[in-house]
C-alpha cells in the first residue's frame, strides 16, 4: 500500500463581472458623445431662433470676453437694443448690417424688375388686342362678303393673320403662286394696318394635302413661293423690306383643320406681327 501523501491542487476560477470581453466601458463613452452631439445640435437651433441683433451681441461678449476678468460684455442688455447702438457697432454688427442692406436693396431691385416686366407685357398685350380690334373692325367695313377668310387672332409672341382659301374663293391658282386681285385687296388692307405698329413681320405658306407635282415644283416650293409674293404685296403697300423678319413655306405639316387635310381652307398666308422687343 502506498503511503505517500496525495498532492493537493488549487484550481483558480476567475469570473468575468464586466460584460464580456470588451466591459461595458463602451458604453458609458457612446452615450456621452449622444448626449454632446445633443447640445451642439440644440445650440444650433438656438442660435438660428436668435434675431441678428442679439447675435451681434452674443459674438461681441465671446469676442471681449477674459478668464481674468469677473465678466465681459453684458451678452444681454437691459433694455431693447438695435445693431446700430454705439455698444455694438464691431465689425460683427456692421457686416450684419451691410448685409442686410444689400440683401434688402437685391430684393427691391428683383421686385421693381418684375413689376416693370409684368407692366410691359401686360401693355404689349393690350396693344396687340387693340391691332386685333382694328383689323377686324377694317375687314367689317370695306370686305365684309369675305371676312370668313380672314382669321385674326393673338398667338404667343404676336398677333397672327390668316388669310384662307374657302370653296370658289381663292387667294392663289390653283398651282401657282400669283395672288388674285381679292388677295391683293387683303393684303393692301393688312398692310395699311400693320404700317402703324411696331415689330418685325413673318410671312408663312401652307398648302392643303393634295399632292402636286408641276416639274420639280412640290408643296414644298409652292407654299415658299407663295409666301414670297405676300411679302412682295406687303413691301409694295408700304411695309418697310427691313421689318420682314422670315419668309418660309410650311407645305403640308401644319394644317389648319387636321381632321380634313384635303379642306381648301388649309391653303393659306399666315401674317404675323411679332412684338416688338421690350426695353
Amino acid at each position: 500500500m502506498d503511503e505517500r501523501p496525495q498532492q493537493i491542487i488549487i484550481k483558480k476560477v476567475k469570473k468575468n463581472k464586466g460584460g464580456g470581453a470588451h466591459g461595458g466601458s463602451w458604453k458609458v463613452a457612446y452615450a456621452d458623445f449622444v448626449t454632446a452631439m445633443m447640445a451642439f445640435f440644440l445650440l444650433l437651433w438656438l442660435l438660428s431662433m436668435v434675431s441678428d441683433e442679439k447675435r451681434a451681441a452674443l459674438s461681441e461678449y465671446f469676442r471681449k470676453y477674459s478668464v481674468f476678468q469677473e465678466s465681459g460684455t453684458s451678452a444681454v442688455a437691459t433694455k431693447t437694443t438695435k445693431i446700430t447702438d454705439p455698444q455694438f457697432i464691431t465689425e460683427a454688427g456692421n457686416e450684419f448690417a451691410k448685409r442686410n442692406k444689400y440683401a434688402g436693396q437685391r430684393n427691391k431691385e428683383s421686385a421693381d424688375a418684375f413689376v416693370h416686366k409684368q407692366v410691359k407685357q401686360q401693355d404689349i398685350e393690350a396693344k396687340d388686342e387693340a391691332l386685333v380690334k382694328k383689323i377686324r373692325a377694317a375687314v367689317d367695313e370695306k370686305m365684309a362678303g369675305i371676312r370668313d377668310q380672314i382669321l385674326v387672332d393673338v398667338i404667343e409672341g404676336g398677333v397672327r393673320i390668316q388669310i384662307i382659301d374657302t370653296e370658289g374663293s381663292i387667294m392663289f391658282q390653283l398651282g401657282s403662286a400669283q395672288p388674285t386681285p381679292k388677295a391683293k385687296e387683303i393684303l393692301k388692307l393688312v398692310s395699311a394696318n400693320l404700317q402703324e405698329m411696331p415689330g418685325r413681320i413673318v410671312v408663312e405658306g401652307h398648302t392643303d394635302s393634295a399632292p402636286f407635282k408641276g416639274g420639280q415644283i412640290t408643296n414644298w416650293e409652292l407654299s415658299t413661293s407663295r409666301a414670297s409674293a405676300a411679302r412682295k404685296e406687303l413691301e409694295e403697300n408700304g411695309i418697310a423690306p427691313s421689318r420682314i423678319a422670315r419668309v418660309v413655306g410650311y407645305a403640308d405639316t401644319e394644317l389648319l383643320l387636321p381632321l380634313d387635310p384635303r379642306d381648301a381652307r388649309n391653303r393659306r398666308i399666315s401674317i404675323i406681327m411679332l412684338q416688338a422687343e421690350s426695353k
